[in-house]
């Protein structure tokens, strides 16, 4: 019987999808699931045929030139790809594979989440109960902004945010956005479509982001485009967190020109963004927007569906490289 072709998986992942990856591999995991080093992930993928990663593993074109001829493929347990160089990539004869459609309904489950919570001053109340400050009420304490009927706006309705458009119709809102192109109306339900991001913002009551990070989005939210926003307005980001303008962002909200925010992304992570997190009017997570049992799973079998794939000689239903 021929040997199992080795690979590595970077990060603790679910027991049922580590199981069959066990059963079809000859699998190295990382057993205290921490953040590989440049060089240690380096190390790592010697003496692998394939590399199951996730987003906080970064293929560079470094990292990648450091490969083995025998890595073939890396398949990421991710729809964002920005952890790696796809040109490069492609160059080296790595194929490259993510993880889509799985993750739409979780992710999008978190963006509503972060838009009530913000709207809402969830954070703010649950402090206050927590450290045992809740000792008034009146018709004026605690007052949000209310979501029915104001207007939604998404920027890139891929499938992240087609969903997040359908869950926003839910609360009675007006759902606009922003992509390259228009998407059918089987999909756009209605949507209002703007041909230019300065159409999209100047008629987001809630600008919920939902764009792949590449180098012409990065820094999308700043100064001039908070501007655009109508007063008030409240950001949702469960995206990538490079898409904003951190600073910006604080001024925005110190300055009360944003009503509030809901951010599950950050620009740095872990961590997050201290001076961010110092503010009432913020609504924060720890980038756990496909994170439920059913997702994790999903996520690790679509990877594994790739893998098969690949080393059956057949073509990865989602290769991106």
């Amino acid at each position: 019987m021929p040997d199992k072709p080795r690979l590595l998986i970077t990060r603790k992942l679910t027991d049922a999808v580590l199981m069959r990856a066990a059963r079809d591999y000859d699998v190295t995991v990382n057993a205290d699931d921490h953040v590989f080093a440049t060089d240690e992930l380096i190390a790592k993928c010697q003496d692998v045929d394939a590399v199951l990663p996730c987003h906080s593993e970064h293929f560079s074109a470094d990292v990648i030139s450091a490969l083995p001829k025998r890595l073939k493929i890396i398949a990421n347990h991710s729809v964002g790809v920005d952890h790696v160089d796809l040109v490069a990539a492609k160059d080296a004869g790595v194929v490259v594979t993510n993880t889509p459609d799985v993750l739409s309904d979780a992710t999008a489950e978190i963006a509503m989440l972060c838009m009530l919570g913000a709207a809402r001053r969830g954070a703010e109340g649950d402090a206050m109960i927590r450290a045992g400050k809740w000792d008034f009420w009146s018709p004026a304490f605690m007052v949000g902004r209310q979501v029915t009927g104001k207007r939604f706006g998404v920027l890139g309705m891929g499938r992240v945010g087609q969903v997040a458009a359908e869950r926003a119709r839910g609360f009675g809102m007006i759902v606009h956005y922003h992509n390259r192109k228009p998407v059918p109306e089987h999909l756009a339900k209605g949507a209002v479509f703007h041909d230019t991001v300065e159409g999209l913002f100047a008629n987001s009551d809630v600008l919920s982001l939902h764009c792949p990070a590449k180098p012409q989005t990065t820094g999308i939210i700043n100064k001039d485009t908070i501007a655009l926003l109508p007063d008030r307005a409240i950001l949702v980001n469960t995206a990538r967190g490079n898409l904003v303008d951190e600073a910006a962002l604080a001024d925005a909200l110190e300055s009360g020109k944003l009503f509030a925010a809901g951010l599950d992304v950050f620009c740095d992570e872990p961590g997050g963004n201290q001076r961010i997190s110092a503010l009432k009017n913020v609504f924060l997570l720890p980038h756990i927007g496909s994170a439920t049992e059913e997702t994790r799973d999903a996520m690790g079998y679509r990877a594994l569906d790739n893998l098969d794939a690949y080393f059956k000689g057949r073509e990865p239903g989602d290769r991106v490289a």
